[in-house]
Parts: structure tokens; C-alpha cells; sequence
């Protein structure tokens, strides 16, 4: 999976917004303003930083060796560091859910609703 179709994943879900909040070369995808996706646009190899549950995250970590590693600035108990050239689409897909999930998840009762009113897309 590249960086564009990564995005357009990204951008599809309910409640989505991405900005540069941090500076011009990462792009930041998140649910009613919760960072969710980043995607550093200029490291090489392609790389994304996703959310995950702890246990869940050192399991990924051990399965994937290298191509999955603690998130790169970010906590590394809550947070992954993807390498896209080395995983399956269907792999980054689920995992991406996956973050969305959590961070939707733990949303105060106000957001989700207000998410929950948004149209899909």
C-alpha cells in the first residue's frame, strides 16, 4: 500500500480531518480531533504511526520483527511505527481500523454522539 491510498483509506472514515499540525512533512489524520494516523511524507522507506493496544502492539511487534516497530516519537506502549513496503494492505487496513477503533472508543460520551450524527461516508 502507498502513501495516496493510505490517505484516501484514512480520509474515508466518519469523522475524519487531516492537518500538519506538527510541521509540513507529516500528516495527521484524526477522529473528532484525536490523532489517530500519522504518516511521516518524507521517510524512506514509506512508514505510518497507528494507535494500539498495548498487548496487542508488543504481539504485532514480535510477529512482524522490523516491520513493526514501537512508535517512532510517540508512546511506545500505545503507539506503532509501520514500514508499508513490508506489510499486506490488508494488514495496514486493519490495523488502521484498529486505531480508529481505540481512539473513537475512548471519545467522551458528547463526541461520539456528535459522530454519531455525522453522515457516512
Amino acid at each position: 500500500m502507498n502513501v495516496e491510498e493510505l490517505r484516501d483509506f484514512c480520509l474515508y472514515k466518519k469523522g475524519v480531518t487531516e492537518e500538519f499540525p506538527f510541521d509540513e512533512h507529516t500528516l495527521v489524520f484524526k477522529v473528532m480531533g484525536k490523532m489517530y494516523a500519522l504518516i511521516p511524507l518524507e521517510r524512506k522507506p514509506p512508514q505510518c504511526n497507528l494507535k494500539c493496544d498495548p498487548e496487542r502492539a508488543i504481539e504485532l511487534r514480535e510477529e512482524y520483527d522490523g516491520q513493526i516497530t514501537p512508535g517512532y516519537h510517540m508512546s511506545k506502549k500505545h503507539w506503532n511505527t509501520l514500514f508499508l513496503d513490508n506489510l499486506s494492505p490488508d494488514l495496514i487496513r486493519q490495523l488502521v481500523n484498529h486505531s480508529y477503533d481505540l481512539v473513537v472508543s475512548g471519545l467522551t460520551k458528547k463526541l461520539k454522539e456528535e459522530l454519531d450524527a455525522l453522515p457516512s461516508q
